[in-house]
């Protein structure tokens, strides 16, 4: 995986909360996703904050995979509680789900915050875009980041069509 990421890679950031949404509290880990984007390259719209609402989450991601951006990051909505409904939403826009990421971002945070095995978070692809699910915290993105990285160049290549070198 030596591939670099494209200078004019874009990612969108949404987070799904309730709370932030209303005011409650800031954006903290939308925040820190976008931030940690940028650090990987990335031209970063949002974070867009949203309420745990899978329908209007569904159109804030079709809107992101719409824009043409190569990947669409959430954070949030990803827990056991009735109103997560970040996945369900996520994956009403996924074309195929590739699940190894979303396995790898818990098992990266498993030995640190055992709970993170909880997330529900999915991940997978919509036409040429990548969407990843993410905690809501900033622990859970910096961890899903950490795991991200590495894998981010070789995923926007492939799915801009380049071959499996």
């Amino acid at each position: 995986m030596n591939a670099a990421l494209p200078d004019d890679a874009r990612a969108v950031v949404v987070t799904a909360s309730n709370r932030a949404s209303a005011g409650v509290y800031a954006d903290r880990s939308g925040q820190a996703l976008a931030e940690g984007l940028r650090a990987l390259g990335f031209t970063v719209e949002g974070p867009h904050v949203r309420p745990d609402d899978a329908a209007e989450l569904e159109v804030v991601l079709l809107e992101a995979i719409g824009s043409g951006a190569d990947v669409v990051v959430t954070t949030g909505g990803t827990g056991l509680s009735p109103t997560d409904v970040t996945p369900e939403a996520t994956r009403r826009v996924l074309d195929r789900e590739a699940p190894g990421i979303a396995e790898a971002v818990r098992r990266y945070g498993e030995g640190k915050v055992p709970t993170s095995v909880l997330s529900r978070g999915i991940a997978g692809t919509a036409g040429r875009t990548l969407v990843v699910n993410l905690p809501g915290s900033t622990g859970g993105v910096r961890d899903g980041l950490a795991v991200l990285g590495p894998l981010l160049p070789h995923v926007v290549s492939q799915l801009r069509g380049g071959d499996h070198a």
